[in-house]
């Protein structure tokens, strides 16, 4: 059986990288089952990107958005934690 594969994104005020990231993460060869993006209370356009691919997207998508800022490990730590593949790959 094939093992599933989970992204663990952390984001904040990353609106200017944030489309070709994504459109870079669905056109791989083998696709994550799932994203799982935390969001650290961004204001930039970070939360309309992430809606619009998670409409879109070729696999699950769940975005979280921290209330507060909780800092990169922290983030990092939350979007892990939130993933349900056996295989976890990071990206920010």
């Amino acid at each position: 059986m094939r093992a599933t594969l989970s992204i663990a994104m952390c984001t904040y005020n990353g609106a200017r990288f944030l489309e070709a990231q994504l459109h870079s993460i669905a056109e791989q060869s083998r696709r994550p089952n799932e994203l799982v993006v935390c969001d650290d209370d961004s204001t930039d356009e970070t939360h309309s990107i992430l809606n619009r691919f998670a409409k879109s997207a070729p696999f699950s998508v769940n975005i979280h958005r921290n209330p507060v800022r909780l800092g990169s490990t922290k983030n990092f730590e939350r979007a892990i934690a939130l993933t349900t593949g056996d295989l976890i790959a990071l990206a920010d």
